[in-house]
């Protein structure tokens, strides 16, 4: 079954943590609700990216685009794990992404933006 989506009209969490909810209006303005795992809103949590980068590129007909978020902030913490840490992003608008980050690659991080080369031309959206 297809179901082509004309608006987003509400996401929730459940009491318990284990879903979300995506409510939507489909084509013929009926309501509906998509429930999806936890683990289900992971992996397409992991996919997005991606897609909105190929439907970008599909669409403009260029393989360099990429989707950019504008940068509003960003916290580095420690992580229970002692050999790990946490690297967020934030966006003024309250998207935020928290990867985590051996403190290896922590240095390497700082070292490649103190040796950032002169900036190079890109489109982004």
């Amino acid at each position: 079954m297809e179901i082509e989506s004309k608006s987003l009209t509400s996401c929730s969490v459940s009491d318990d943590g284990a879903a979300v909810s995506l409510g939507f209006v489909d084509a013929q303005g009926r309501s509906a609700t998509l429930k999806l795992s936890l683990n289900q809103v992971g992996a397409l949590a992991m996919t997005l990216p991606g897609l909105i980068d190929k439907a970008l590129q599909a669409r403009f007909g260029d393989a360099s685009l990429r989707y950019a978020y504008p940068l509003a902030s960003w916290a580095l913490e420690r992580s229970s794990d002692p050999a790990q840490g946490m690297l967020t992003f934030r966006t003024v608008d309250g998207f935020s992404v928290c990867f985590s980050m051996p403190l290896s690659q922590q240095s390497e991080l700082g070292e490649a933006l103190a040796a950032l080369p002169a900036p190079v031309m890109l489109r982004a959206n």
